[in-house]
């Protein structure tokens, strides 16, 4: 099969090269044995593969290897008990191989792909819907009636975020840096709309009549002690990652003035080997899915020889939306 290997640990422009390898077993390292085989159509990228190419990310695999989280596929073959079975669409979290013609993936990290998402979609759904489910309600406590604020609000994390929110009855403040950015973060949601070099948490702070409850930050930085400014009492800072690069620190004395909280949403380290966590998780974003709430936005399509550039374009913060890989020539919708 046609793969995308990472070669050597050299960043997304050098570190990636196309190959011939052999197919998959039907085993799966979370569920040595066993394991769903799936046809790939389209792959997910994401900022954990950028640095992968690096060596900085925390799985570090033996080089070579094909790097690829998440997938929108057709089974080739499921085993005995799972949800899906041989044909079904799917949306499918590998962790790794997912950059090929063929991939596989735990039986608990698979889901029937619904009628109303395409392949694209569905490559963009587990790693950031999960993500942003388990950050807004299972850490952050999101309630009906409150309001987040969403910082890198356009990105694959962000979008997500905010279409979530809106499914569980909250009120939505995207974070953005362009018009083209606020464009689709409002597609995705977003109530209002404040940009990252303005006086944002000022903004913040009169458009939630004096704070929010909850701030999404996926980007870290040095936005993040306004980040902790813009709460009010009993508000919740929700860590998802740090794709602004530097990871900020507290100053835990602001934490007391407001009885405020920062909260980490480790998903994937938490999730992994919990298989019920994940069934639950997949059935409430589904019940988002079906009430009209999420559809992952899909913004830069690449064909998998261009990979370099998909990586380049989360990398330098200009993606919109979730960038995916279409592995066939021709995927099929």
């Amino acid at each position: 099969m046609r793969a995308l290997q990472i070669t050597e640990l050299t960043g997304p422009d050098t570190a990636l090269q196309i190959v011939d390898v052999d197919e998959p077993e039907a085993s799966h390292f979370l569920t040595p044995g066993s394991g769903v085989v799936v046809d790939v159509e389209v792959a997910g990228v994401s900022f954990p593969e950028v640095l992968q190419t690096r060596g900085e990310y925390q799985m570090k695999p033996p080089l070579p290897f094909i790097p690829g989280s998440e997938v929108g596929g057709t089974v080739r073959s499921a085993p005995d008990g799972a949800a899906v079975k041989a044909g079904d669409r799917v949306a499918a979290f590998c962790m790794l191989g997912g950059f090929a013609e063929t991939a596989v993936s735990p039986e608990f990290l698979t889901f029937k792909l619904p009628d109303a998402l395409d392949y694209a979609q569905g490559a963009a759904l587990i790693l950031n819907y999960h993500t942003a489910y388990f950050a807004l309600r299972t850490r952050g406590r999101l309630k009906e009636g409150e309001t987040v604020l969403v910082h890198g609000a356009a990105g694959g994390v962000g979008t997500a975020a905010l279409q979530i929110a809106k499914g569980l009855g909250a009120k939505t403040i995207g974070v953005v840096s362009s018009d083209e950015k606020e464009q689709v973060a409002r597609e995705a949601g977003a109530d209002e709309v404040v940009r990252s070099d303005a006086a944002w948490k000022d903004e913040v702070k009169a458009l939630s009549g004096g704070g929010v409850d909850v701030v999404l930050d996926p980007v870290g930085g040095d936005r993040f002690t306004d980040s902790l400014r813009s709460l009010r009492e009993d508000g919740r800072v929700v860590v998802v990652g740090f794709t602004g690069g530097s990871i900020p620190e507290v100053k835990v004395n602001r934490l007391l003035l407001n009885n405020a909280e920062v909260v980490g949403a480790g998903w994937g380290a938490y999730v992994m080997g919990k298989p019920d966590v994940n069934r639950r998780i997949g059935a409430a974003v589904n019940d988002l899915i079906e009430a009209g709430f999420v559809a992952p936005i899909v913004g830069g399509r690449f064909p998998l020889e261009q990979a370099a550039a998909a990586l380049a374009s989360i990398d330098d913060r200009s993606a919109l939306g979730k960038v995916v890989l279409d592995v066939r020539p021709t995927p099929r919708s």
